[in-house]
């Protein structure tokens, strides 16, 4: 019988020597490695507390590539939060393309990187659905898609032009992030991933590089550029330079929009979950309202439907996803019936089920378990005591007693728009909320879309903070909104009412316009900074003096004081800008450019009154 002997020390017959193992932070070979770290690709095992306390920190920072396990350092510049290079990216897209061609070779599906990781697919039994819930689909003709969907050729790190979803006035350049069927999950140059975006291969807002110059317009940094504006010309340069351009052959012609809303109530369709967009979801028509579907997702609770468009492209015909080798969402369980089980073919393995995300909470991702039997939650109410002042913006007796809404998003959605409805200033609105520090936030008003920024409300209790800024940018009265039930007299304005002088018996119009020498203005106008601006010279200016001079003079420019802000104008800043500079480093349109180069005029005469 045979023996094996190592060190000098005899060992049992046959049994092998022990394979010593790498400290996984040191490379040191030890034998035996008494510290273990889990992750999500395995565990790690180290030889000292030390090398465990260096792993954590850089793990905790960047994590382990999926497709090689080792560490991601973020001095590495990786493509992805999930990839430590390029290679492995390439390397783990092929591997999961090569899994789905080898179960179904006529779908072109590719993985997505990332938490919108879909390595197979399953596809959903619509028909035997459709069977059990007693239901019929949207027909084709309703959808603004294609018959067919359109083949996806391109691929990631591929650079186009793409509008802007947050400013859809620039024309900006994108990168391929990934890909999901006939969809591309798109990144603005410039941008960071937490403004991601998905368009289809034939949307409209998608355009080979060079489409922007032939068509006379200019290339423009995103919103929230993270340089400075004066860098973007050098930054261009430089992505453009030896990057992948994506060829104009496989952009496809967007398809012809539907007559009219012909959809019916109770039709089922496939629609994009608006705050988890990687998703798609079996849903319903739950309403319609003229050019407006209300869609519903199947077995979920209420506050993921949405409103939209009837030729919305984020929905599709019953079918598209399968056809098309995207993954598709199947129902909840909650008040849909025949829901309880799940119906696919087989011979597919499924991505974990994961639900629409709820409007009042963006960034979380909710459980995936459907709530078979919690009920939808109260909404939250604001009170509004329409006896306070709205001071000069708006009229408090136009506004509703009460205000609702499950999510606080669109809670304070309604509010805002409220106040522009009422208002005859509605530009100086949007301008002073557009100026504020905090969580941006998109108004649609008028059919224009404006961000503004708020106080960051997680909470119920956060909306007194929302509260006593709005109150303080408006200069309305702090009690004007409450979240308990509305007081039937407020003190504040009891007081101001008091201690006001009575108004001066007003002169006859043609008295008054000859004894007048200013424009005439709001009465209380000489009662805010504002008026002191014209004491003051204009190269003292701060930044918000310029702010406040361009909002006083022009309400309509007042919308523009974000960039204002952002690229730092002061009064010397203000006097050197010119026409060019601010349409092509600040974005701006050329009548807006043109108004405030006005001003700019006018300012160094030294001949504006407010």
């Amino acid at each position: 019988m045979s023996s094996n002997t190592a060190n000098g020390k005899v060992r049992g017959p046959g049994r092998p020597p022990k394979k010593a193992v790498s400290c996984t932070w040191c490379n040191e070979t030890k034998q035996p490695l008494q510290y273990v770290f889990p992750t999500t690709n395995g565990k790690k095992e180290f030889c000292s507390k030390t090398c465990l306390a260096e792993f954590r920190k850089a793990y905790t920072k960047g994590g382990a590539c999926i497709q090689c396990d080792n560490l991601i350092r973020s001095n590495s510049n990786p493509p992805s939060k999930d990839y430590c290079s390029t290679y492995c990216m390439n390397k783990h897209q092929k591997t999961l393309q090569s899994r789905v061609a080898a179960v179904a070779p006529t779908t072109p599906l590719e993985g997505s990187p990332g938490p919108f990781q879909y390595e197979t697919y399953q596809q959903f039994d619509w028909e035997e659905y459709l069977r059990e819930t007693n239901s019929i689909p949207a027909p084709q003709h309703c959808f603004r898609q294609a018959l067919n969907p359109p083949l996806n050729d391109f691929k990631i790190g591929m650079k186009l032009e793409a509008l802007d979803p947050r400013n859809v006035t620039s024309t900006c350049i994108a990168t391929v992030i990934s890909i999901l069927g006939p969809r591309l999950r798109l990144r603005l140059d410039g941008s960071d991933n937490k403004n991601d975006f998905w368009r289809l291969v034939d949307s409209s807002e998608i355009h080979p590089i060079g489409h922007c110059e032939k068509s006379g317009e200019m290339l423009q940094p995103p919103l929230g550029f993270r340089m400075n504006a004066s860098s973007w010309p050098m930054f261009l340069l430089k992505t453009l330079n030896g990057a992948e351009m994506a060829p104009s052959k496989i952009f496809q012609k967007e398809p012809p929009m539907p007559r009219s809303n012909l959809f019916q109530i109770g039709q089922k369709l496939e629609a994009v979950d608006k705050k988890n967009p990687q998703l798609i979801c079996c849903a319903t028509v739950g309403a319609i309202k003229d050019d407006q579907i209300h869609v519903t997702f199947d077995g979920w609770r209420g506050a993921f439907d949405y409103w939209c468009r009837y030729d919305s492209r984020d929905i599709f015909p019953v079918g598209w996803c399968a056809k098309s080798g995207h993954p598709l969402q199947p129902p909840g369980q909650k008040n849909t019936p025949g829901a309880n089980r799940f119906r696919f073919r087989p011979a597919f393995s499924v991505p974990p089920l994961t639900p629409p995300v709820s409007s009042s909470a963006p960034d979380i991702v909710q459980s995936p378990e459907a709530d078979t039997s919690a009920p939808s939650p109260p909404p939250t109410v604001i009170y509004i005591n329409k006896t306070c002042s709205g001071g000069n913006l708006f009229d408090t007796s136009q506004l509703p007693r009460v205000i609702e809404d499950v999510s606080l998003t669109t809670l304070i959605k309604k509010l805002i728009i409220h106040l522009l409805g009422i208002s005859n200033k509605s530009e100086k609105i949007l301008a002073r909320l557009g100026a504020l520090q905090g969580d941006e936030m998109v108004i649609s008003h008028e059919g224009n879309t404006f961000t503004i920024k708020l106080p960051h409300f997680g909470s119920v209790g956060d909306l007194n903070g929302v509260f006593q800024t709005l109150s303080q940018a408006l200069g309305c009265c702090s009690n004007l909104f409450s979240l308990e039930e509305e007081i039937k007299e407020c003190s504040q304005c009891e007081e101001k009412k008091l201690s006001q002088p009575p108004p001066a018996k007003r002169k006859p119009p043609e008295q008054e316009a000859a004894t007048s020498t200013t424009p005439a203005e709001p009465s209380n106008i000489s009662e805010t900074p504002m008026a002191n601006l014209s004491k003051i010279p204009t190269q003292e200016w701060g930044i918000e003096e310029v702010i406040q001079f361009i909002e006083a003079t022009d309400p309509c420019l007042g919308v523009h004081a974000d960039l204002f802000r952002k690229h730092e104008i002061d009064g010397k800043a203000f006097l050197l800008l010119n026409s060019d500079m601010m349409m092509k480093y600040m974005g701006l349109k050329l009548g807006p450019a043109l108004k405030i180069c006005n001003l700019v005029s006018r300012l160094k005469g030294r001949r504006f009154a407010f």
